[in-house]
């Protein structure tokens, strides 16, 4: 009785020892997993992002893409794309009363944000520019000056010195011929589309009914022609990031380009002039927007940065394509500098905006459970994300013994073998995993008969 109780407790331990090796200081580490910062334990992140949606973009951009298998975020300004539900429109009064009323009450606190967001649709060219003057003045704390290009506007129309009609601006006269048709078929090719609002406005400026409509119906005609996934993010037109517009844009999406509010991120956004690479934060989003007199080699010298260091994620942000919308490049300029980009791919993620969004919060807001078995390792993901939203693979990096050539993951119905890797720690693993809660199982993968 005696060797049998001893047996049942010593047989499961010669067991462990026959399957990790004897033990040793290194033996200590089998088990311990984290989650790699970028996916398969790259040192960087590239995101390839379009601004307005312009018809060039899709037929000359894209195809250079498809050429090289690069994905890329398109910010569509969804008014004016054939097929939307919702078309821009100004939510409030009628015009009309706006006008006369401003014969009488100057512009100021209590109306500039109606007469504004009504001054598109007044019906008379030339009121674009009055908006856009206004706007810029207002957003760099003008608000005085705003206030009396108002006033200027709805004085020339009262006195018909502008004359009626319709006027569209540059970004939506260049996205014309647009359909959901075929961004639909793009997407299902992997290309992510997001909100660049109704109709690319001035958000900062608006009143609080016409910024729910630019960024609400924005959002809800891509969800309906696109599905729940291409409303994770949005870009606000114009890279504002002034705090009125962010406001009220935070809540509509889980993520903007102007800006992410996560404390591990830090942000460097076009206009900034900050060196990425002296930042101590777990991750730098480090935007950069080609223009058209912009030096290659400095194009090329972004991605080297990047390469040079383990947190930065390099977001491009382009505009016109051969001739056609804001700081055009070619098509030819975009084809030299992906495939200079390409050559990393070894060290770089190429990815959507979108899902390098997702992959840093799984990772910053999900622990790893591991522990070892008779049979070998299982690991527990905890507190991760909604799954329903945030459901990019992470990748797992996790040390076993000095034995194992190979191992076998197991998480739910799926199967993949992974071969062991060395760093000065010791051997390893990398594999992808889906986040969430179903357990992931770790064995050693035997050799086939006849190989070593």
């Amino acid at each position: 009785m005696i060797y049998s109780h001893l047996l049942r407790h010593i047989l499961p331990l010669l067991f462990l020892i026959i399957l990790f090796g004897a033990c040793s200081e290194r033996d200590e580490i089998t088990g311990r997993t984290e989650i790699t910062r970028w996916p398969d334990g790259k040192r960087g992140a590239v995101s390839i992002t379009y601004d307005d949606g312009n018809r060039n973009q899709f037929r000359y951009a894209l195809p250079v893409m498809e050429r090289l298998h690069i994905p890329a975020t398109f910010y569509i300004i969804t008014g004016p794309i054939a097929g939307s539900a919702y078309p821009g429109k100004f939510i409030g009064r009628p015009v009309r009363n706006i006008i006369l009323e401003s014969a009488t009450v100057p512009t100021g606190n209590e109306n500039y944000f109606e007469r504004i967001s009504a001054a598109r649709y007044l019906g008379y060219k030339g009121a674009l520019a009055y908006y856009d003057r206004s706007a810029g003045l207002f957003e760099r704390d003008k608000k005085e000056a705003a206030y009396r290009v108002m006033d200027t506007l709805y004085a020339a129309i009262r006195s018909r010195r502008l004359k009626p009609g319709t006027e569209y601006s540059m970004e939506i006269s260049d996205e014309k011929g647009l359909s959901w048709d075929s961004l639909r078929a793009y997407a299902a090719r992997g290309y992510e589309f997001s909100s660049h609002t109704v109709t690319h406005t001035h958000l900062a400026v608006l009143d609080t009914a016409n910024i729910a409509y630019e960024l609400g119906k924005s959002r809800e005609d891509i969800r309906n022609h696109l599905g729940r996934r291409h409303t994770f993010d949005a870009e606000i037109p114009f890279g504002i990031e002034h705090p009125r517009a962010m406001k009220y844009a935070l809540p509509f999406y889980p993520a903007l380009r102007n800006r992410m509010t996560d404390p591990y991120l830090k942000e460097i956004n076009r206009g900034y002039k900050d060196p990425p690479g002296i930042s101590d934060r777990e991750y730098v989003q480090w935007q950069r927007g080609p223009l058209t007199a912009t030096p290659y080699t400095l194009m090329q010298s972004w991605v080297d940065t990047v390469l040079a260091h383990d947190n930065i994620w390099l977001v491009l942000v382009f505009h016109g394509i051969d001739g056609l919308g804001w700081e055009p490049l070619t098509h030819h300029t975009l084809e030299a500098y992906f495939r200079y980009i390409r050559r990393s791919e070894d060290s770089l993620w190429i990815a959507t905006f979108g899902d390098v969004a997702r992959y840093m919060r799984e990772r910053m807001n999900t622990g790893v459970l591991s522990r070892l078995q008779e049979d070998g390792i299982v690991l527990t993901l905890r507190h991760s994300p909604d799954t329903a939203v945030y459901d990019v693979p992470l990748t797992l990096k996790t040390y076993v013994p000095e034995s194992w050539k190979h191992a076998r993951v197991i998480q739910g119905g799926r199967h993949i073998t992974v071969k062991v890797q060395k760093d000065e720690t010791g051997n390893y693993v990398l594999y992808p995993v889906r986040p969430g809660r179903t357990p992931i199982r770790l064995i050693r993968q035997q050799p086939s008969p006849g190989k070593s």
